[in-house]
């Protein structure tokens, strides 16, 4: 082999000569002890794939020199061991490679060598919908609805299986995506190619790190990133600043991890680790499960941070047992692990490696807690909710207010539900979810809640009927252990059914409220609340009629269903009373720790893993039903409404094109902070009145048959008419919440994608103008692929979330960022002015552009572009295109 660094190899046993590995001790490099070890990782696949052309000795160099180089903006190549996607997100990345294999074809090229290079797992679970609930067929009646619907994209990724190499698809139906990479397709060592290495994941999941918890490095990426990885690129990334988060002391016993989460999530805002990783260290991680550091790695997107580490130890290798992996590939795990120096003993602190900066919580002081109304970072004390929840009621329209008039604070409105009368208010529960990896891969709060619903059903409590209550479970394996333990039949009768395996109601996949419930809330004008364990809660995201959502713990959401309010003090009102007119509180329900544990302990069990995951691939007698072509070259249909080969590649040659300057664009939109992906491309519900539901009602469909956006990303018609189409969606130019700008040639108020055609009709180029934090939340390319569409080239925003702004530069749309100390108020840009954007000829990385307005003004801004191997792919009009080119040549 070529590789400069051949010396250090070596088998790993003697006995097996042929089974190598990269050992790092034998560097013989004092700096290496010193690394975090989340950046050995990095180092290790570094060394193993160093060829001096995509991987070179001097990237090696500045990993290792990580102390120095991490303040220095370097550039470093990482290339993963593998690729996870879920199917929103699979499906047009499995459309691209569709239509690149046309595009290289077209160009004279090889099709066949678009083809997945670094193995990759698709998981289809965004898809099922909670449209039955509080009946025992419901989860089959879901599943029925959701192959109804489905069918098409199915047969579709049925026939990406058997076209591509190393892709592998776990059917619908299976749990979510990063519960079945924890407990089933994580490796923690891999050993491929005669080669034991450490297994590191990108995904197309903003959520992806939530392996992180169990010691395999892994991020979320954009989808055309995760598709050039796919093809055997490495990601180009910026070395990154290591904080290290020191946890010590125990958790309280009436505290999940869901709290301790959540506190955390705040905690790191404030710290401040957007583009760094995080790594946890401290006597204080031995007392944390795997599954409670899975939790806490999860919402790593949520407080910012690329990675969320906590390094494998004996509980690491413990929970690889517990969950049926082999014992002798664990045993192998661990040898590999310490051969080189990637074993840790969180109580030894003679192990603890240098970092950036170390925060420190001690876990004795969480408390119970919620995240609300609109952001995942707001956390609130239980004991604070209700008068927390008062207060945004009447608060300025924000992130914590709904700027409702005093007068109408006690509100009430009654609806005829089944044939009885209730009554509806602010602070109503009407969702109430336990749903989403982040909880439901975390036997300690299902069991927490199954152990709280017993008490509740025991104690003569119940839940008002018209709350739309569901359970979806992230794997088989945890319905398994409920029922085994004997709790799922008191579950079932508070109205938490299994609904489906899926993210569900944690996507906006929570389906219809009852008409009576919506009539009641639009009456009203009511701040009704869904309450869901999941990780996000932005506004429109959960369901349209629920402006408050609060992530709880699967307890607690019993709890609030149960109290069909928000607005309660546990502490001093009860939570119902019995039929025998006995007030029961919170306090007489709520399991101990002890208790959970003693559950845990006897029911949660190798055996249940391992019955579950044998037949994963199998079980689903719909999918192996399905007929796909086996054709390498895929025939796309015309009448579909899901699969269309999309335009991006259209005209495209092997020369390249001159990136020109951008003259007298229009601003499409203007926004403020905080847009989110949810914002810029829903997966949610598609509107009646909105341009996609006119498109799919010009192709013979009917609303029953529109499904959500989140299920046609395969179909690029109905994704460019659903950018920026959220009801909530918040425009400047607009004096109310909704998916609409004014088209400035006519002062028309239209539809956003009605403006952008009439612009691109006319040969207008567009902006988009933002505050802090643009694009933040999933990990969708169509929140970069639609605006490309629309005919957007650039975006001026004041900070960008990392996914989101590494999705722009993959499909040549220019991240402008304000130089530090401006914004849009400070340079009095009011958004109705034309911008031409200077495009210098020769690039270079993060380099200031002169920007003109048709003002007079004149000002700069950052173009970010962080990176050499970003400006080539700007070069050539995005990432795919220069996968296409290089393909072809």
């Amino acid at each position: 082999m070529s590789n400069p660094f051949v010396r250090i190899v070596e088998p790993l046993d003697p006995k097996q000569p042929l089974k190598k590995f990269f050992n790092l001790s034998k560097l013989e490099d004092v700096r290496y002890a010193r690394l975090p070890f989340s950046i050995r990782i990095l180092l290790e696949a570094a060394i193993r794939n160093c060829d001096e052309f995509l991987v070179k000795k001097g990237d090696v160099e500045n990993i290792l020199n990580w102390k120095v180089m991490q303040h220095k903006n370097v550039e470093v190549p990482f290339k993963p061991a593998r690729v996870i996607l879920q199917d929103f997100t699979g499906v047009p990345a499995v459309v691209d490679f569709a239509a690149m294999r046309d595009a290289v074809k077209k160009l004279g090229g090889d099709p066949e060598k678009i083809n997945p290079i670094c193995p990759a797992d698709l998981v289809i679970d965004h898809s099922i919908q909670v449209d039955f609930n509080r009946q025992p067929d419901s989860l089959q009646k879901n599943q029925d609805l959701e192959f109804e619907r489905n069918k098409e994209r199915f047969e579709f990724l049925k026939w990406g299986s058997q076209a591509f190499k190393n892709l592998r698809i776990i059917p619908p139906g299976s749990g979510i995506i990063h519960q079945v990479n924890l407990e089933y397709l994580a490796r923690v060592v891999m050993d491929q190619d005669g080669y034991y290495y450490p297994d590191s994941v990108v995904g197309t999941d903003s959520h992806t790190t939530m392996i992180d918890g169990l010691g395999v490095l892994g991020w979320g990426v954009g989808g055309i990133e995760a598709e050039a990885v796919m093809l055997g690129q490495p990601i180009s990334m910026v070395l990154p600043e290591v904080v290290g988060y020191k946890l010590v002391g125990n958790p309280q016993p009436l505290v999940t991890s869901t709290d301790i989460v959540l506190t955390i999530t705040k905690h790191l805002r404030q710290v401040g680790v957007v583009g760094k990783f995080v790594e946890f260290f401290g006597p204080g991680v031995a007392q944390l499960s795997i599954a409670d550091r899975a939790t806490i790695a999860n919402m790593c997107p949520e407080y910012g941070a690329t990675a969320a580490y906590f390094p494998v130890d004996d509980i690491s290798i413990g929970y690889l047992i517990q969950t049926g992996r082999n014992k002798e590939k664990v045993m192998c795990t661990k040898r590999y692990l310490e051969a080189v120096g990637m074993l840790r003993d969180f109580k030894n602190s003679s192990q603890d490696p240098d970092f950036t900066q170390v925060v420190e919580l001690d876990l004795h002081t969480v408390v119970p807690c919620c995240s609300g109304p609109k952001r995942p970072q707001d956390k609130v004390a239980v004991s604070d909710m209700k008068t927390d929840f008062d207060t945004c009621l009447g608060a300025k329209q924000g992130f914590k207010g709904f700027q409702i008039a005093p007068e109408r604070h006690n509100s009430i409105v009654k609806f005829n539900f089944e044939g009885h009368e209730f009554e509806l208010a602010h602070g109503s529960v009407v969702i109430a979810a336990i749903t989403s990896c982040t909880n439901t891969s975390n036997p300690s709060v299902m069991l927490g809640a199954g152990l709280l619903a017993k008490k509740a059903v025991e104690a003569g409590l119940t839940v008002k009927p018209y709350i739309k209550t569901s359970l979806s479970p992230g794997s088989g394996v945890v319905t398994y252990y409920l029922r085994e333990s004997g709790v799922m039949h008191y579950l079932s009768q508070l109205g938490f059914d299994v609904v489906g395996y899926g993210c569900m109601t944690c996507i906006g996949n929570s389906g219809p409220l009852p008409e009576s419930v919506v009539e009641a809330i639009t009456q009203g004008d009511l701040v009704a609340v869904g309450v869901l364990s999941g990780n996000r809660n932005f506004e429109g995201r959960v369901h349209p009629n629920t402006r408050a959502n609060y992530l709880a713990s699967p307890p607690l959401v019993i709890a609030y269903a149960i109290a069909g309010t928000i607005r309660i003090d546990f502490e001093k009102e009860p939570l119902g009373i019995n039929a025998s007119g006995k007030k029961v509180f919170l306090k007489d329900i709520w399991p101990t720790r002890n208790e959970i544990q003693a559950v845990e302990r006897q029911f949660v069990i190798p055996g249940m893993f391992k019955e579950v995951y044998e037949k994963i691939e199998t079980v689903n007698k719909a999918w192996n039903a399905l007929h796909a072509p086996s054709d390498k070259l895929y025939t796309w249909n015309p009448k579909s409404t899901y699969i269309k080969s999309p335009p991006f590649f259209d005209g495209l040659t092997l020369a390249l094109q001159t990136p020109k300057t951008i003259e007298d664009a229009y601003v499409l939109l203007s926004f403020g902070d905080s847009v989110t992906t949810d914002h810029i491309s829903p997966a949610g519900n598609i509107a009646r009145n909105s341009p996609a539901a006119r498109y799919l009602t010009s192709r013979g469909l009917t609303p029953r048959e529109f499904n959500s956006y989140g299920s046609r990303r395969g179909n690029d018609a109905v994704m460019a008419r659903g950018t920026f189409a959220n009801i909530r969606l918040v425009n400047k130019f607009i004096d109310k919440q909704g998916p609409q700008t004014i088209h400035f040639p006519s002062g028309e108020i239209l539809d956003v994608f009605d403006a952008a055609e009439r612009y691109k009709q006319a040969g207008h180029p567009l902006i988009v103008l933002a505050g802090k934090e643009y694009g933040a939340g999933s990990s969708r390319d169509w929140a970069a692929k639609g605006p490309f569409l629309l005919g957007v080239k650039a975006v001026l925003a004041e900070s960008y979330e990392r996914i989101h702004r590494s999705n722009l530069v993959g499909m040549g749309v220019i991240p402008l960022q304000y130089l530090p100390g401006e914004d849009a108020g400070t340079l009095g840009l009011t958004g109705r002015e034309r911008y031409t954007i200077i495009i210098p000829e020769k690039l270079k990385p993060q380099m200031n552009v002169q920007i003109k307005l048709s003002t007079g003004k004149t000002f700069h801004a950052i173009m970010r572009f962080d990176t050499d191997v970003e400006l080539t792919y700007f070069h050539n009009g995005g990432i795919l295109n220069y996968m296409i080119r290089k393909m072809a040549s």
